[in-house]
């Protein structure tokens, strides 16, 4: 294998490997995954670092941790939590302007900070989406402000964004120390506050205003759902009575080559191991009262493409949506999940709070804690096993762990020490706020057009150097990255959550930068200014 290595100059090396990678994200022709697996490997092909260093993203402790809080945020959905919370927005629709538009970003910052930015996003989407519609306003005036808020969100917490995990790691392995679970608060409270504002005062302005495209069907909650079955299927249907914590329904389809062709069922029928009820039937491709439709006891001869409506605990639901018998309209996991407080939603919060003391308290290290919330939940039976491992965005955790190298090998190399040293020489430098503002530019622009994870991965080790040289804190280069990272808003590929809330706005790709560059001033701002007040050099 050695054989395969070809050495060259490790700065170079490291450049010419960072290059490659930002080239790769940027395009997006390569899967983001495959670019991140690039990096080690290249690493190691040209002799940058050995075998056991460009592999050791896979292992480290930072990795772990984040991808536990995939489990916990998955447990917070799956439970109904993050339902509840758009259930109590959706009731606040009443609000007009001003009031409603605070409200969801309100929301959306909140839930970010406890579970990610792109989880936040896409629990309150579709409620917000209703609520502007029965208030009057049209989704291009809401949905950028939802993506915004839930970044400025993910400041509030440690958790709330796998870049402040990253940096307050980064911190202590630099010489300084690891971040409070709330500290991250002391500047993400404020532009939480500042963000609500300038999106008031200005929005009105900057924001299109176009009719909303409509959202596709897994979006729409049980009582949606419910609605469109109450068109097509002859039979009294309540969503308060058919969806609870414990049970629910879903929608089959006979597939083709079904053992239930040919098979005469009712409503009240059981079906699957028995722990199912047939509530409703409908023959395919025909309405409710036509020559096909069941008879008028309910009664249908299944064929290949009818319809029929499942009652049941959601876990036999789930085994039977899955067989090869029938295909399920839309799973019922997506249902489920739709459902406020549903099965399992107290053990779930206990569970969140014991997680946010001790990540608080720091009584352990913080991938124990996430190790810990992953097992109870499991052992609590709040999530199973595959769901869990389902849970995991393997594509984040890959790209962590495969930028994690990269990052070491700008230290070990001397390539941070080299752009620090250039930066330095070309700027007379001595100033700290410059080397600051330096740093935070760069992130700002980077981050617009790759993930703010590889920005920060990319350039806290510069940042490093930067404070070393200039014998300062580390702290404030740490935050101030976390603070600029966080301030993707000018174009829809910065984010998820910016590409999310793209379709169902109707926005087009230059609308994000309108209000977007404003709001990443302020951040800038933020990092430059206020950071070293809080976290002195």
């Amino acid at each position: 294998m050695e054989n395969l290595q070809v050495v060259l100059d490790p700065m170079w090396a490291t450049y010419v490997v960072l290059v490659l990678a930002v080239l790769g994200f940027m395009t997006n022709r390569v899967p983001l995954v495959i670019v991140a697996l690039f990096v080690p490997l290249a690493l190691w092909a040209t002799g940058v670092l050995p075998l056991t260093e460009a592999l050791q993203g896979f292992s480290d402790p930072v990795v772990l941790f984040i991808a536990f809080l995939f489990v916990l945020s998955d447990a917070l959905d799956a439970t109904g939590i993050t339902a509840w919370i758009g259930q109590q927005l959706e009731r606040r629709s009443s609000l007009r302007g001003a009031g409603l538009l605070l409200a969801v970003m309100a929301a959306a910052a909140a839930l970010s900070a406890v579970i990610s930015i792109n989880g936040a996003v896409a629990a309150l989407l579709p409620v917000a989406v209703v609520a502007a519609g029965r208030s009057g306003v049209v989704p291009s005036r809401m949905l950028i402000p939802l993506a915004f808020a839930a970044g400025a969100g993910s400041l509030l917490t440690l958790t709330g964004t796998p870049v402040n995990i990253i940096v307050s790691e980064m911190a202590a392995e630099s010489g300084g120390r690891e971040f409070g679970y709330f500290e991250f608060a002391l500047v993400g409270l404020p532009l939480v506050v500042v963000t609500a504002l300038v999106v008031v005062a200005f929005g009105g302005r900057l924001l299109p205003q176009r009719s909303p495209e409509r959202l596709t069907a897994n979006t729409a909650d049980p009582r949606e759902r419910v609605r469109s079955w109450q068109e097509r299927y002859p039979a009294d249907l309540e969503a308060g009575r058919l969806f609870t914590g414990g049970e629910g329904v879903a929608e089959v389809i006979v597939a083709p080559h079904s053992r239930l062709i040919g098979r005469t069922v009712f409503p009240g029928e059981t079906i699957g191991d028995g722990d199912l009820v047939v509530i409703a039937l409908h023959r395919g491709g025909a309405p409710p009262t036509g020559p096909e439709a069941p008879a008028p006891t309910g009664e249908l001869t299944l064929h290949t493409g009818d319809g029929v409506l499942i009652h049941g605990p959601w876990d036999a639901l789930h085994r039977y949506t899955e067989s090869s018998d029938v295909i399920a309209v839309e799973p019922s996991q997506s249902l489920q999940r739709g459902v406020p407080l549903g099965r399992g939603w107290r053990r779930c919060l206990a569970v969140l709070v014991g997680t946010i003391v001790l990540l608080a308290t720091g009584v352990v290290p913080p991938v124990i804690a996430g190790l810990l919330a992953a097992g109870a939940l499991v052992v609590l039976g709040v999530v199973s096993v595959p769901q869990g491992f389902r849970a995991v965005s393997w594509d984040t955790v890959i790209l962590i762990a495969g930028l994690i190298p990269l990052s070491n090998a700008f230290v070990s190399s001397g390539a941070a020490d080299e752009i620090a040293s250039l930066v330095d020489r070309l700027t007379g430098g001595g100033s700290p706020h410059f080397a600051l503002l330096v740093i935070c530019v760069l992130t700002l622009i980077l981050s617009q057009f790759i993930s703010n994870v590889a920005t920060v991965l990319v350039m806290a080790p510069v940042a490093v150097s930067f404070a070393q040289s200039l014998e300062v804190s580390v702290q404030p280069f740490m935050m101030a990255l976390t603070v600029v990272g966080a301030a993707a808003f000018l174009t829809p590929i910065a984010t998820p959550a910016n590409l999310m809330v793209m379709q169902p706005g109707g926005y087009r790709f230059g609308d994000y930068w309108r209000l977007g560059l404003p709001l990443a001033l302020v951040f800038l701002a933020a990092g430059v200014f206020y950071v070293p007040l809080i976290w002195p050099f």
